[in-house]
């Protein structure tokens, strides 16, 4: 079973039966009711949403709501908000993309809750074909000749991030310094096929036929076994802790903001899990998760789970690796 990070205050159970009480108590009266809620949220945990507005719609607290959606690549996805789409409830891969928001469209705020404003976790895995003919099992693999890797593109993909991030701290994780980190890292690149702009684009690729690999999150995986892709997925003993966060934004109805108290309600929490993510609440069982390698035990420990942050935050980490004179901006020119 998952255990979350330490890191975040972790005394949300109360908060999970707390948010339980107030969804399914005293909204009878009619309050935030008959709203259509305009989320704008990154292409990954799209069947995930797509689960919690028809559940929240049946609650007393979403009686009569209806939804918008736009998805797509995160950054993307958050520069459109920025720019003035219209937006109740974001939904990104990645903190930056959120505080791009803030404070002109979300609350500075947004941040404070019990889980710092995350709604999901998942984790950095390595998806193969069927029967895993090219015999991977961990990032060592990808680097072997004849292998060839999808992954997105990070200018436009939190997902990519992510991906890179793991790439290069399972060299660490292995007692590698950060010279050989980097040299992993450029053979990663080397073996490269194949970046779209978006995660959920990536699968589409590697569906399609492209690569060999697709790094990716473990939700994606889970998601593409449960629409009957041919594939299998294997997550690496070291690997890194996705962190999605979402808000609300300042102007929005109040429909809106129970739905993010549901997606962080007991309830909430399952739907994201039996759609592959794992929960940030603590003591929320996932069940019985279709798709996943064991459905019954879905989310295995990793034996070496870095964070962001373990590498100082995001400010730090996008400098550092992506800026313009960042580890991945080099590696890409170099590679090409």
């Amino acid at each position: 079973m998952f255990t979350p990070p330490s890191h975040r205050a972790r005394a949300v159970v109360a908060l999970a039966l707390a948010t339980a009480s107030v969804l399914a108590g005293c909204r009878s009266s009619g309050v935030g009711r008959a709203h259509t809620v305009a989320i704008v949220a990154y292409s990954v945990p799209k069947p995930a949403y797509d689960a919690l507005t028809s559940a929240f719609a049946k609650t007393g607290a979403g009686n009569g709501a209806s939804f918008s959606a736009s998805y797509g690549a995160s950054g993307s996805q958050s520069k459109a908000v920025a720019n003035g789409q219209a937006a109740d409830y974001v939904a990104f891969s990645l903190e930056p993309d959120l505080t791009r928001l803030v404070p002109n469209t979300v609350a500075a705020d947004w941040n404070r809750g019990p889980t710092k404003g995350m709604v999901s976790d998942s984790v950095v895995v390595i998806v193969v074909r069927t029967g895993n003919p090219k015999h991977i099992e961990g990032w060592a693999d990808l680097i072997k000749p004849g292998v060839r890797i999808v992954t997105p593109d990070p200018a436009s993909s939190g997902s990519a991030k992510w991906n890179i991030l793991a790439a290069y701290t399972q060299a660490l994780a292995g007692g590698g310094s950060a010279s050989e980190a980097s040299a992993y890292l450029t053979e990663f690149y080397r073996h490269t096929v194949s970046r779209p702009a978006s995660g959920a684009e990536a699968t589409a690729t590697f569906d399609s036929g492209t690569g060999d690999a697709l790094i990716s999150y473990e939700n994606e995986a889970i998601s593409a076994r449960q629409k009957g892709a041919d594939v299998d997925y294997v997550v690496p003993d070291a690997t890194f802790l996705i962190e999605n966060p979402a808000a609300v934004t300042k102007d929005a109805s109040q429909t809106a903001k129970d739905f993010l108290a549901y997606a962080l309600s007991t309830a909430g929490q399952q739907t994201f899990a039996a759609n592959g993510l794992r929960p940030v609440v603590a003591g929320v069982d996932p069940g019985t998760v279709k798709g996943a390698n064991n459905p019954s035990e879905p989310f295995p420990e990793v034996g070496k789970l870095t964070t962001i942050a373990d590498l100082g935050g995001w400010s730090k980490v996008n400098e550092e690796f992506f800026g313009a004179d960042g580890i991945v901006t080099k590696i890409a020119a170099e590679v090409g």
